[in-house]
């Protein structure tokens, strides 16, 4: 929950963390998996935090060297996926238990969903926090191949005139809170319609099928 509500002001700093957090996942994955049949089952787990501990570090001196902006936008949370649940846990529900291969495309699914899940948070809130879209900020490469320049999409707000319809109260931890309980709460009524849609046509289905039978 912590990048969700901490690392979520921007869509960019939410595709960072995103990116870091696959990277490593899948590598704890594909090492945990390759050394499942040698880890003893009494150390189990503390053997799999050492390896995610180790590829965090990895991960957090590459971004230090080559991402700095993302780095420092990111700060202690990347530092806190060692203790990330979504890692841990699919080291010790799956990465154990399968094959390297299942266990590479079982870390590239789970992070490429867990990447699209906060970005959604980001760019709700960056939107009505800000009012527009920033690129650049963070990936500073972007801004190079502008020329220097943040590549800026005006949303809620233009700048330069009185048309602003943004709310910093979205860019707070407490905005951080709001999104994602808004976001869960449509999730799960699309998933409720949908069920509910799939018995209904279930019902409907049945009663014609008895009528034919008749």
């Amino acid at each position: 929950m912590c990048p969700a509500l901490a690392v979520t002001k921007t869509l960019e700093a939410s595709f960072g963390m995103g990116v870091l957090f696959t990277l490593v996942l899948v590598c704890s994955n594909v090492l945990i998996s390759a050394l499942r049949k040698i880890i003893p089952e009494e150390v189990k787990t503390p053997a799999y935090i050492v390896v995610i501990a180790t590829f965090v570090t990895l991960v957090k001196m590459f971004s230090e060297a080559f991402l700095p902006e993302l780095y420092s936008t990111l700060g202690v949370f990347v530092s806190l996926l060692v203790v990330n649940c979504i890692v841990l846990g699919r080291a010790e529900a799956y990465a154990s238990k399968n094959t390297v291969v299942d266990s590479l495309l079982d870390g590239i699914g789970n992070g490429i969903g867990y990447t699209i899940a906060i970005c959604i948070i980001g760019l709700i809130r960056e939107i009505l926090g800000s009012g527009m879209l920033t690129f650049g900020a963070t990936f500073t490469f972007i801004a190079d191949l502008n020329g220097g320049e943040k590549i800026r999409l005006p949303i809620l707000k233009v700048p330069g005139s009185d048309y602003d319809l943004s709310m910093q109260f979205f860019s707070s931890p407490a905005g951080g809170f709001l999104v994602l309980g808004i976001t869960l709460a449509i999730i799960i009524a699309v998933t409720n319609y949908r069920q509910n849609k799939a018995k209904v046509d279930a019902r409907i289905a049945a009663k014609k099928a008895k009528e034919a039978a008749k």
